[in-house]
């Protein structure tokens, strides 16, 4: 196993809902889960309406990939939203002290926004322990985001760029706004969840070659059966499903 001596990536589709991805958490953090303190983070999921709910059931560890519920010595609460409020001295140390943070999934603009103006970007290069993100949780710490947007407006904000897309569907064409932006930059390719999950037509394999088409980093395309292991830089794919890498042609 290793020692946790610096941050640690753990950057899943879906959570850790297979004995492969168990494995490389149980790798990452040096020793068992029941010996080690983690703080959720749930604030990516409150654009949607859903938002309350999904975020009970996160912390709760009742979710479909209760990342919460693997049997932590202690679980705290880490909302971003919260954290310019309160004095950096109440909150720091136990980002500095715990073995792990989940966070979860939801919108990875917002999310990758608000851990910049809560501060915890900036804490990244100086901790020691094992990020665990799951979908958007994973997705706002590459260096650029990919992210559709139906139904609505997408966000607007320095380096924010979006454009409309029309693409295939099972259930026929379907308009969407591909939206670029800046993620916080951990890692230095993009990622995109739920490929081939019903839930989510516009994450087709097939689209994931046009959506790699429009972003400058590589792309790895993941289904929920999938996860990237980055220790020191080193980019390991850990999948009991399916998985692509797609580097954009020059």
């Amino acid at each position: 196993m290793t020692e946790p001596d610096a941050m640690k990536l753990l950057l899943t589709s879906a959570g850790i809902n297979n004995p492969s991805i168990h494995g490389a958490l149980v790798d990452l953090l040096g020793k068992p889960i029941a010996e080690c303190n983690a703080l959720c983070i749930p604030t990516g999921i409150y654009p949607f309406s859903v938002g309350p709910a999904a975020a009970y059931r996160f912390l709760a560890g009742t979710s479909l990939s209760p990342m919460c519920g693997l049997g932590w010595k202690s679980l705290g609460v880490l909302e971003l939203t919260a954290l310019p409020s309160i004095d950096k001295e109440s909150w720091i140390p136990n980002v500095q002290e715990t073995d792990a943070l989940l966070v979860f999934g939801g919108d990875p603009l917002y999310l990758s926004r608000w851990m910049r103006e809560s501060g915890l970007a900036d804490l990244f290069d100086s901790l020691r322990l094992v990020y665990v993100g799951i979908s958007a949780g994973s997705m706002a710490v590459t260096s650029v985001i990919g992210e559709t947007y139906t139904g609505g407006k997408p966000p607007k904000g320095d380096g924010i760029k979006s454009e409309v897309v029309m693409i295939d569907t099972p259930d026929g064409e379907l308009r969407v706004d591909f939206t670029v932006a800046p993620g916080i930059g951990l890692v230095d390719f993009a990622l995109l969840p739920h490929v081939g999950h019903e839930r989510f037509p516009e994450n087709s394999w097939a689209n994931s070659e046009l959506w790699a088409s429009k972003l400058p980093v590589p792309l790895y395309a993941l289904d929920d059966q999938s996860a990237i292991k980055v220790v020191d830089g080193t980019v390991e794919v850990v999948s009991e499903g399916q998985w692509k890498k797609i580097v954009r042609s020059r």
